[in-house]
């Protein structure tokens, strides 16, 4: 008796994942779904989307330097301020492509930061 009620449970919960909110069952769809994994392409002809061209390049190494120059100011005058105008710089110029350019300005940030919060109360 009881086998019977959890054989005819089991068939309701299997009957109900296979239906859903407008009583279709998924085996009335025929469409494909990987869409997800297709390269993406930003409207460039033929260019994905993780190329860049020469302007973009150009441009992360200018600020790059920008970032640099601010986190090396920060070493010597408002670091608070500087450093902090260094990093974000530079997060900036790593994403625009210049990484090395701007994790030496974000470290150096940091570093300046860490310096005047930590070190200079002392003196």
């Amino acid at each position: 008796m009881e086998d019977e009620k959890l054989n005819e449970q089991r068939q309701k919960n299997v009957e109900i994942r296979e239906r859903n909110d407008w009583g279709t069952t998924t085996s009335d769809y025929h469409e494909e779904t990987a869409t997800e994994v297709a390269p993406n392409i930003n409207g460039r002809q033929g260019q994905l989307s993780g190329q860049r061209d020469a302007n973009e390049e150009t441009g992360g190494r200018v600020m790059g330097a920008i970032a640099l120059a601010l986190s090396l100011l920060a070493l010597f005058y408002a670091p608070v301020l500087f450093g902090a105008a260094g990093i974000i710089v530079g997060f900036i110029a790593r994403r625009r492509g210049a990484s090395g350019l701007g994790n030496w300005a974000i470290g150096i940030g940091v570093v300046a930061m860490i310096i005047d919060l930590f070190i200079d109360p002392f003196f």
